[in-house]
């Protein structure tokens, strides 16, 4: 039967609340692999695991029951290996990359940015901040709406400024919250959003993290901003075990 593994500790992390379950149906009891000085927290995996809801729930509920008693290496979700000697050797293998991740990453949570821009708020910036397209817009509204060649000018001007201002805003927003954070690790580019970032923050000095997060929003009224944590710091951590066998569409739990 496969593993499921949900995260890598050291072997001296404190021991699981009894009785605690994980994924599956009925969820499968967690238990702990040791190898050298680290751990694994894993479960028996089931068979056909996919995204669900209830899952999902219950791989974010071990991560942080472990995490509570200290430093965990969040894996994603579906993350199976093919059995308990497999993971040991991985442990084994990758001894002094997780023992370092684990020093580094103690005591810190993600939180993932995603920026995007108020479309109607960003042409009134792009329109006051560009004296040739508020030129151009002006000439086309006294002739009327101006030719199709003029019109097809304009909205190439505008999204041309749309686009360039994408790029500032992002540099900018990531200016701002990049001294409040440990580490930075850019997110897959995804439609809709000029910028997708995760930050390494330690967990007493996420009140700091957030007050940069406010000041954005108040100079950048434009900008929309969503915030998602304090996370486990899957952004931070090498691909574990295996390779995931499925990713949850749409979640937020570690996915850019």
């Amino acid at each position: 039967m496969s593993t499921y593994v949900y995260g890598i500790t050291a072997r001296t992390h404190q021991a699981l609340p009894e009785g605690m379950t994980g994924v599956g149906e009925p969820p499968r009891p967690v238990r702990v692999l040791t190898a050298g000085e680290l751990a694994a927290v894993v479960s028996d995996a089931p068979e056909d695991l996919r995204p669900k809801r209830r899952d999902l729930l219950a791989h974010q509920n071990v991560l942080a029951e472990a995490g509570a008693a200290g430093c965990v290496l969040p894996m994603r979700f579906g993350n199976l290996a093919p059995d308990d000697d497999a993971v040991a050797h991985v442990l084994d293998e990758r001894a002094d990359h997780y023992l370092e991740r684990l020093k580094a990453l103690d005591g810190k949570v993600e939180y993932n940015v995603k920026a995007n821009h108020v479309e109607e708020a960003v042409l009134h910036r792009v329109m006051a901040e560009n004296a040739e397209i508020r030129s151009l817009a002006e000439a086309n509204r006294q002739a009327g709406g101006g030719s199709y060649d003029d019109k097809l000018r304009l909205g190439e001007m505008v999204a041309a400024a749309v686009k360039a201002k994408e790029a500032e805003d992002a540099a900018e927003v990531q200016a701002v919250l990049e001294p409040a954070a440990a580490a930075v690790s850019a997110g897959p580019q995804s439609t809709g959003w000029l910028l997708n970032v995760s930050f390494l923050v330690a967990r007493d000095g996420a009140a700091g993290f957030l007050e940069a997060v406010d000041r954005v929003r108040a100079d950048h009224p434009h900008l929309e901003l969503r915030v998602n944590g304090p996370l486990p710091p899957y952004s931070f951590v090498e691909p574990g075990p295996a390779q995931p066998a499925a990713e949850p569409a749409g979640a937020d739990s570690g996915t850019h």
